[in-house]
């Protein structure tokens, strides 16, 4: 083999061991990322926070209903009844 061969071939072989490396370092940096996600799944033991009593808001009240007054009739004056005028019967002819 010439001079040039050697020299193509050994860059080729860098070049394959670059790209090996590199997909190594990204399958560990995976690996990684997959371990830190399940160790953060993982709920951490804590301590029940002291619950704080419920603050209840008093019940909004309703106005009195008020009961309207209860309305007397109007006190109607008597009218003076004016006496019917009586029609004269009529008299029958015999």
């Amino acid at each position: 083999m010439n001079k040039k061969k050697k020299l193509v071939l050994k860059k080729h072989r860098k070049n394959k061991a670059r790209i090996k490396s590199l997909k190594q370092n990204s399958y560990a940096k995976k690996s990684e990322e997959l371990l830190k996600s399940t160790d953060a799944k993982k709920p951490a033991a804590k301590k029940p926070a002291a619950k704080k009593p419920a603050v209840k808001k008093p019940a909004a009240k309703k106005p009195a209903v008020k009961k309207p007054a209860a309305k007397k009739p109007a006190v109607k004056k008597p009218v003076a009844k004016k006496p019917a005028a009586k029609k004269p019967a009529a008299k029958k002819n015999k």
